[in-house]
């Protein structure tokens, strides 16, 4: 059965359909829950919140795009959805632009692990934000849009991600490569 049919099965409420895109796409979809959320239970959480979303409305799934894109997407908003509303968001309009924060990283000098680390580390609107422009790619308009605040927001949020994702890598250099300055 191809994806088109396996969709349309589970439009219709195919159980053995719904467990097939699930195997299909749980890794991809976990990892995404896994970015956006504070630690790995939350991440199983909204993983399993996330699926049963999925499931309820896919009958809105259109065929349009990609599926693959269009679960990312409903994971994504599952996470947020728990942000919204919430002042946490919010530290006011003020943009913080600071150009030491960009950090060029080269590839065999930080551990992956270490980076996923200090990414869920970071305060969640920090968080949400550095995730969504920097890996997802999202313009800061639409995370604007996303999580309730103001483009200047998302700048300054993700200004001060940067901040604190360089103090951290600078930190893990001086401990691991003390003489290099």
């Amino acid at each position: 059965m191809n994806l088109d049919e396996l969709i349309r099965e589970c439009q219709q409420n195919n159980a053995r359909a719904q467990e097939q895109i699930y195997r299909l796409f749980k890794s991809k979809l976990f990892a995404v829950c896994l970015k956006y959320s504070r630690n790995y239970a939350e991440a199983e959480d909204n993983f399993q919140d996330g699926f049963i979303i999925i499931f309820n409305k896919i009958g809105q799934f259109k065929f349009n795009g990609s599926f693959e894109g269009w679960m990312k997407r409903v994971m994504v908003n599952n996470v947020l959805q728990q942000y919204r509303n919430v002042s946490f968001l919010d530290m006011g309009n003020r943009d913080v632009e600071d150009p030491d924060a960009n950090v060029e990283i080269e590839d065999d000098e930080i551990p992956m692990d270490f980076l996923m680390q200090i990414i869920q580390e970071l305060p969640h609107r920090y968080r949400l934000v550095f995730n969504l422009y920097v890996i997802d790619g999202y313009p800061h308009k639409e995370i604007a849009e996303m999580l309730g605040i103001t483009d200047g927001t998302s700048k300054s949020n993700l200004a001060r991600a940067r901040i604190i994702l360089k103090e951290r890598i600078e930190q893990y250099k001086a401990q691991k490569f003390p003489s290099a300055k």
